[in-house]
C-alpha cells in the first residue's frame, strides 16, 4: 500500500518507517523546507538520534503527497491538528482513512482530537485514533511495543492495524475512539504529576497512589463522556499511563521533574528546549471539560493550581493527601 505520514516528528518519524519496513511506499511530510532539508541531508532525523532513515523513504515538504494513498497518518503536535486537518482535506482521495497519532485536548474548544479532525476532514475519510504505551524513541528502534487502532467504523481500525502490525508493533482494535483518546490527553497531566512527585523527592508509594488515582480520574471523565471504562484497564489507559510516568523519554514526567524541583512550568518547557509538553495544554482542557460534566478530578484540578496559578505542588499533595476518608470503589459504583 501507498501511505504517507504528515509530520516528521520523532513520532511522525518512527511510524514512517514502522510502514516503511512492513512494504508499504511512504512518504514522509515535514512543515518546514529546514526540516526535510535536514533529514535529507543527515538521513537521520535529531529527535531519533542513530536511527538511519533509508533511501526508500520519501521525504517532502508538499501536502500533495496525501493524494493516491490507502491511508494517511497525521502527526502533528495537537495545537497544528486542526490546520493541517484544514489543508490536508483537499488532497485526500474520498475513503481514504486518516490515522491521527497525534495526543491531547483542543485548547480553545476542549473537543477530542478526532473530534477536530472529524470537523475539518468531514464525513468522507473516517479518522482512526492510534494510542497505547509507545514512545517514538522505541518504535524507530524496533523494540516490541504494542497499541490499540480505534474507530467506530470497523473496516477503517482493520485497515490501520494491517498496515502496521508486525512482529515488532503489534495493533489491537477498539470501538471506543472516545475512551482511547481520553486516556492519550490525560495520561500526559498524570505524568507531569509523576514527574513532580520525583522532583520533590517522594517514593514508589506516592507515584503508584498518584498513578492508580490519577487512572481512576481519568476513566471517570471517560465514562462521564461515554467511554466504556474496560477501554481504561488497556493499552490506551493504564498501558499508556505507566510508560509515560516512569520513563525519562517522557517530556512531560522531565517537565514535572523540573517543576518539583522548584522550576515555574514556563521555566521547566524552556529547559526543554521549548519542546510540546502536551499533559501543559491538557490540564487546562481537563479542567474544563470536568466542570463540565460535574466529574470531581481532584488530582487534574491540582495540576492545573500548579501549571496555571503558580501553586507549590507541595502544598496541592498536602492537601490531596487531607482529603476526607472515602471508599476506594466508591467513584468505581457511580463513575461520577
Amino acid at each position: 500500500m501507498r501511505a504517507a505520514v504528515i509530520g516528521s516528528g520523532a513520532w511522525g518519524t518512527a511510524l514512517a518507517l514502522a510502514l516503511l519496513a512492513n512494504g508499504h511506499e511512504t512518504a514522509l511530510w515535514s512543515y518546514t523546507e529546514q526540516e526535510s532539508a535536514t533529514l535529507r541531508e543527515k538521513r537521520e532525523n535529531p529527535m531519533l538520534p542513530g536511527v538511519a532513515l533509508p533511501d526508500g523513504l520519501e521525504l517532502t515538504t508538499d501536502l500533495s503527497c496525501a493524494r493516491g494513498r490507502g491511508a494517511v497518518v497525521l502527526a502533528t503536535p495537537s495545537f497544528a491538528v486542526r490546520g493541517t486537518a484544514r489543508r490536508l482535506k483537499e488532497f485526500l482521495d474520498p475513503g481514504t482513512p486518516v490515522i491521527l497519532v497525534s495526543k491531547g485536548i483542543e485548547k480553545d474548544t476542549s473537543l477530542l482530537l478526532h473530534q477536530v479532525a472529524e470537523q475539518e476532514l468531514g464525513q468522507g475519510n473516517p479518522v482512526v485514533v492510534l494510542s497505547g504505551p509507545s514512545h517514538a524513541e522505541e518504535v524507530g528502534r524496533g523494540v516490541p511495543t504494542a497499541v490499540v487502532v480505534a474507530c467506530e467504523n470497523r473496516e477503517a481500525a482493520l485497515l490501520a492495524q494491517d498496515l502496521f502490525m508486525s512482529r515488532q508493533f503489534r495493533i489491537y482494535t477498539s470501538p471506543d475512539i472516545t475512551g482511547v483518546e481520553i486516556g492519550a490527553a490525560l495520561k500526559n497531566v498524570i505524568a507531569l504529576c509523576a514527574g513532580c512527585c520525583d522532583g520533590m523527592g517522594c517514593g514508589d508509594n506516592t507515584k503508584a497512589a498518584l498513578m492508580t488515582r490519577g487512572l481512576t480520574e481519568i476513566a471517570r471523565l471517560g465514562v462521564a463522556l461515554g467511554a466504556r471504562k474496560e477501554t481504561f484497564a488497556g493499552l490506551a489507559g493504564v498501558g499508556d499511563l505507566i510508560v509515560t510516568c516512569t520513563s525519562m523519554h517522557s517530556r512531560n514526567r522531565r517537565a514535572g521533574i523540573l517543576i518539583g524541583q522548584g522550576k515555574t512550568a514556563q521555566q521547566a518547557i524552556d529547559e526543554l528546549g521549548g519542546a510540546v509538553v502536551e499533559g501543559y495544554y491538557a490540564a487546562a482542557s481537563a479542567k474544563q471539560l470536568a466542570e463540565r460534566a460535574g466529574v470531581e478530578m481532584p488530582i487534574t484540578a491540582g495540576a492545573y493550581e500548579v501549571l496555571y496559578q503558580g501553586a507549590d505542588p507541595r502544598q496541592v499533595l498536602e492537601r490531596l493527601m487531607a482529603r476526607e476518608r472515602r471508599d476506594e470503589l466508591e467513584a468505581e459504583q457511580s463513575w461520577i
